[in-house]
């Protein structure tokens, strides 16, 4: 296959990955009317680990067996504690928002890999940054419309973007799927805790809610390595700010959500500067 071809096929694997990640957030939405955060994040992580279950049984204790624990720690309360944040917020806020919000990991993995390993910040990469709170700035409306959820949306996108860096750490010597096997038996161990103050029996409407939740969460994880296996994060990563159009598009439909002059433009800046950083991380072109 030609590298023009991989490109699109990339593209189409991403673009649909978050298409379902947007009908991820709507489900979140809905199951937050009538369930506490704190149940849906678990049903989230036990749905997650009950599919790993099979991988499990298949390859043993083996695979679970690593020197770097400590770093599976850091991985599993970032990516747990970006998840709680996140769910509040899309339980909060217009969908297209807190997706729009969700996008913003990219700007923060820069700074994240700079202080944590010593990566150099590109000038591009400098750009991107300034770029991108630029673009917060506007969406955040400080001033008499400011609005505290959007600051805890930007708080996950940082624990995010920890938990991203400590997966790039990890792979040196990790294989994915020991990574992916840890982070669901801790943020599934963590979940449970909340349990005792914040159970609810689910009706059977929200039993249905929680299952899609799980079931999409898998195909979105699906798509997204898919997509990427198929061309560079540089060429195809773009895509993943599709999210926002369809957060607006499900957003209006469902809740007759619309944004405003300032969130339009935020959202323009994001795309820009997630551009600029993409391109800045990754300059090598393979042919797939």
């Amino acid at each position: 296959m030609g590298y023009k071809q991989s490109i699109i096929r990339g593209a189409i694997f991403i673009i649909a990955a978050e298409l379902v990640l947007t009908m991820n957030g709507a489900i979140i939405k809905l199951a937050s009317d009538g369930l506490p955060n704190e149940m849906i994040v678990f049903f989230r992580n036990s749905f997650g680990l009950l599919s790993l279950m099979p991988i499990l049984a298949r390859e043993g204790t083996a695979i679970i067996r690593t020197e770097k624990f400590h770093l599976h720690l850091v991985r599993g309360f970032c990516g747990i504690s970006a998840m709680y944040s996140l769910f509040y917020v899309l339980g909060s806020i217009q969908l297209a928002n807190a997706m729009l919000l969700k996008s913003t990991i990219p700007i923060f993995i820069p700074l994240v890999a700079f202080t944590w390993l010593k990566e150099k910040i590109s000038t591009v990469a400098r750009l991107a940054i300034a770029i991108g709170f630029c673009g917060v700035f506007l969406i955040l409306k400080p001033g008499t419309d400011f609005n505290w959820v959007m600051l805890i949306g930007l708080i996950s996108s940082a624990f995010a973007s920890v938990s991203m860096v400590t997966i790039r750490k990890l792979s040196a010597t990790e294989p994915a799927i020991r990574t992916v096997l840890y982070f669901a038996i801790i943020a599934s161990l963590i979940s449970v805790i909340p349990l005792a103050w914040a159970w609810k029996t689910p009706t059977p409407e929200e039993w249905l809610l929680l299952i899609g939740l799980g079931l999409c969460s898998t195909v979105v994880q699906l798509l997204t390595t898919r997509g990427y296996a198929s061309a560079p994060a540089s060429q195809v990563g773009i895509f993943s700010y599709s999210s926002v159009i369809f957060g607006a598009l499900v957003g209006w439909l469902f809740w007759k959500e619309l944004w405003d002059i300032n969130s339009l433009i935020g959202a323009i800046f994001i795309t820009v500067a997630g551009f600029l950083t993409l391109r800045s991380r990754d300059k090598t072109v393979s042919v797939k």
